[in-house]
């Protein structure tokens, strides 16, 4: 499957001013039994760029960040930091510590005998006592931990004890920096926060980052680039707008969120839908079509006319999400065929049950496959007749 990917130079490139390649994965494969977990995977981090690996459970993600540390022995493929190989099958296996890479997980494993600005300059022991104090105090004071540097892990919360575990991570001034799931067990508003100051601190000090999980939310949030993970295998990588905006498979498409799934035929390189004609023309004439509608894409205003429920499209149902309301829709087409669409919808809006409708589309949000199984190309925005 194609992927949109963003250039990036290497270190033998001759633009000086092209981003440095920090970490760079190449047709890296890896099995656990007979099972292959990773199956060919070519990937880049530049200094100072945030890549976020993304993908559901078992999608190998984690064990290619383990194998970019060099907690995992590379199987088949290179590893290089700055151009210089670091793993080679049968050749060389240069261990973690010696990586110069900071690594954070989702359990923070701080020193518990230790207190918080202790654990912060554990990594530190090269650098002279006074130095060591100074940067591991300007870390803490970064993520908010500063005046907690005399305490003990088991009197921090959990948000307290990642921040302490990002800032021991971050001390060392790693050029590269691995990061999974260190959000997941927090709670949402504390999360947000955590994940908002990591950012801003990863940015600052200019190190490359390579962040596993499993939110898509989390991944547009932090990330430059994004590399969708299923099956061993990078399905996208891109920009959040381009995996959001230009997804290469359906696939793609689910893995951002909810979506109304429709299907058709194509005839004159169009496909018809109870919400409007789409235009799929690098189709084949003829063949079945799938047309993916994000909800924010169906845009939706009452009807002034007397028309009943059942002669025009129409509201089902409508329920306050907070910040947008989530409109359940039965669309009617021109054939009198029906489909039950969810819309959703910025603000207030609660249509009461039975309310006639209007339906137009935001194409940037429509996006047109081969139905599973049939020949034909990717995908394209819909265009509307």
């Amino acid at each position: 499957m194609a992927s949109i990917k963003t250039p990036t130079a290497t270190l033998h490139t001759l633009d000086t001013s092209a981003p440095v390649t920090a970490l760079s994965l190449s047709d890296v494969r890896h099995r656990f039994g007979r099972h292959e977990v990773v199956k060919g995977v070519d990937l880049t981090v530049a200094l100072g760029e945030v890549v976020c690996l993304l993908g559901p459970s078992g999608c190998g993600k984690t064990t290619l960040l383990r194998i970019a540390a060099g907690l995992e022995v590379l199987q088949e493929g290179r590893v290089s930091l700055e151009g210089e190989a670091v793993a080679a099958p049968g050749r060389r296996h240069v261990p973690p510590e010696k990586r110069s890479v900071g690594l954070a997980f989702q359990d923070s494993a701080l020193f518990p005998h230790l207190s918080v600005l202790e654990n912060v300059m554990f990594g530190l022991k090269p650098l002279p006592a006074a130095k060591r104090r100074e940067r591991a105090l300007a870390r803490l004071k970064q993520l908010g931990m500063a005046s907690y540097a005399d305490s003990y892990p088991h009197l921090l919360s959990g948000g307290q004890q990642q921040r302490v575990a990002l800032a021991r991570a971050l001390a060392p001034e790693p050029r590269l920096m691995l990061l999974d799931e260190p959000f997941s067990s927090l709670d949402a508003r504390l999360r947000d926060q955590i994940r908002d100051d990591t950012l801003h601190v990863l940015k600052n000090v200019g190190a490359a980052t390579l962040l596993v999980t499993h939110d898509p939310e989390e991944a547009m949030f932090m990330a430059d680039r994004i590399a969708l993970m299923r099956d061993g295998h990078i399905v996208q990588t891109g920009t959040p707008r381009e995996l959001y905006c230009a997804p290469c498979d359906p696939f793609v498409v689910t893995f951002f969120g909810e979506v109304n799934e429709l299907s058709g035929v194509v005839k004159n390189g169009r496909v018809k839908t109870p919400v409007g004609t789409v235009e799929a023309g690098w189709l084949p004439e003829g063949s079945e079509a799938t047309v993916m509608v994000r909800p924010e894409a169906l845009r939706v205003s009452e009807r002034a006319d007397s028309a009943t429920a059942h002669e025009h499209s129409h509201v089902v149902m409508a329920k306050l999400l907070g910040r947008s309301s989530l409109l359940h829709l039965c669309a009617h087409s021109e054939n009198g065929a029906e489909a039950h669409l969810h819309a959703r919808v910025p603000g207030v809006f609660l249509p009461a049950e039975g309310q006639p409708i209007d339906i137009e589309l935001d194409l940037s949000q429509v996006f047109v496959f081969a139905a599973s199984g049939a020949a034909g190309a990717g995908a394209a925005h819909g265009k509307a007749e």
